[in-house]
């Protein structure tokens, strides 16, 4: 009951609340005319038959006499009897019968006392003590007169009153309901214009859009206030936010660009002192050099994802996709260790940024190698499919574990295994030189395990040269 409750919409929950309370109503309404009626209707019986009574001995009660046996007139038959099915017997003090109707029952075998009047056999019996009067003859005694009569067509009036007032309780019901259903759906039809804005809003997630607001004061009214009120705060705190992102970015982007320079001049330092230092303090400055190297990765990092929040474009130029993977692994082949890292470049030309290509193709092979172990086969290759460039990396290492597949991608996030040589951020930056350039980066986990990340570009399609006739 509860879930079936639940499942109702709030429209008709109210209108089977207010059908409810009315059949309640209703039904103590029909209780209460129902028991008066039927009261009122036995009682006008009793009253009906005691007055007949009253009118039957007003004039003395005339008997015939005729051969030893007792009769009662048929003009009193007729009077009192025949046109409502009543019945008269008249009794001596001790119940024996004198006189009687046609198919008049013996109430005393019924066991209604002689003298007693009630309901018996089907019958209401009115009894009255009166004295008997014989034609011709001057002798009267007295008597007991029995005057019944069918209680059945007045049972059968209070049961069509009943059917009256149970399918008036019904009908009033249905029809509470109906009125309910249309009132509430009246009532209601401001939160259905809020709801509708809200879905649209949610899906277009813009909030500065404006909900309607009803002409009324009321709570519906007061709610659409709110949820306005609610938007214009979001709107506001939305440009907030977005304007000190953007004053974030900006300040990282002129910072990692400022960083540059001093780097390349402590870089230039160090590199003299690793040659010409020694022993302890050359392997010291040859420490400072490696880790100033990687310090200007990761501004050279910064500087770029800065640029991509920012929407900058460097310059784009036709770039071999295939010369720029040789290029990379040239670089990385002398510091893949135990790992056996195999090409095939094809040429693939694609609009394009050469260093932030040679960053994108870097960071994939760098990431493999980092998150495998030695002896790992690292494989990169370099295609074209139609209208699109395809640059693939795959290894058959142990490949992402599955909770990480979905935020591989996100910044500083750092799988198990990394050794220490990435901070969080090549992924990333794949994903936003591929996006800049027009494509997209995609891990696919094969079935025979590793990882395998797919690069699609557009892929730069030359006019075939016509030969000179």
């Amino acid at each position: 009951m509860r879930s079936l409750v639940h499942s109702m919409t709030l429209r008709w929950r109210l209108a089977s609340l207010a059908a409810g309370l009315t059949f309640l109503v209703l039904c103590g309404f029909a209780l209460v005319i129902g028991q008066v009626t039927a009261s009122r209707i036995r009682s006008d019986f009793r009253h009906e038959m005691s007055t007949a009574v009253d009118n039957l001995l007003s004039n003395r009660l005339p008997i015939k006499y005729n051969n030893g046996k007792a009769t009662i007139p048929e003009s009193l038959v007729r009077t009192y009897a025949a046109p409502n099915q009543a019945v008269i017997r008249v009794l001596f003090k001790n119940g024996a019968e004198i006189a009687a109707t046609d198919r008049a029952p013996d109430f005393v075998k019924l066991g209604l006392p002689a003298q007693k009047t009630g309901e018996v056999g089907g019958y209401r019996v009115e009894t009255r003590a009166t004295t008997l009067a014989i034609t011709n003859s001057p002798i009267g005694f007295p008597v007991l007169v029995q005057y019944a009569r069918r209680t059945a067509p007045v049972e059968a009036s209070v049961h069509r009153v009943r059917v009256i007032l149970i399918f008036g309780v019904l009908l009033g019901s249905g029809l509470a309901l109906a009125l309910a259903l249309a009132l509430s759906r009246r009532a209601l039809a401001p939160i259905t214009r809020l709801t509708a804005t809200a879905r649209d809003i949610a899906s277009t997630r813009d909030p500065s859009r404006r909900v309607p607001i009803p002409d009324t004061d009321d709570e519906v009214a007061e709610l659409a206030q709110t949820l306005d009120d609610m938007l214009r705060a979001l709107e506001s705190s939305r440009e907030e936010r977005e304007a000190a992102l953007a004053r974030q970015r900006q300040f990282v982007a002129d910072a990692s660009h400022e960083l540059r320079t001093p780097l390349t001049s402590v870089l230039a330092n160090l590199e003299l002192l690793a040659d010409v230092l020694e022993g302890e303090r050359g392997e010291a400055a040859r420490s400072a050099l490696r880790s100033t190297q990687r310090m200007r990765r990761l501004v050279g990092d910064l500087l770029l994802l800065a640029r991509a929040d920012a929407k900058r474009e460097v310059p784009h130029a036709p770039t071999d996709l295939g010369r720029v993977l040789i290029d990379v692994a040239s670089e990385l082949g002398p510091v893949a260790g135990e790992h056996v890292l195999t090409v095939d470049a094809r040429p693939a030309t694609v609009e394009g940024a050469s260093d932030e290509l040679h960053r994108l193709a870097l960071n994939l092979i760098q990431n493999a190698i980092q998150h495998t172990p030695p002896g790992t086969q690292v494989h990169a290759s370099v295609s074209t499919d139609g209208a699109h460039a395809r640059l693939v990396v795959s290894d058959d290492g142990p490949g992402v574990a599955p909770e990480l597949r979905e935020e591989i991608f996100d910044r500083f996030v750092r799988a198990e295994g990394d050794r220490g040589g990435s901070v969080g951020l090549g992924l990333s930056i794949v994903r936003a030189v591929a996006q800049s350039h027009g494509g997209d980066v995609v891990l696919e986990a094969p079935a025979e395990g590793g990882t395998r990340f797919i690069v699609t570009l557009p892929a730069l399609v030359r006019a075939p040269e016509t030969q000179p006739a």
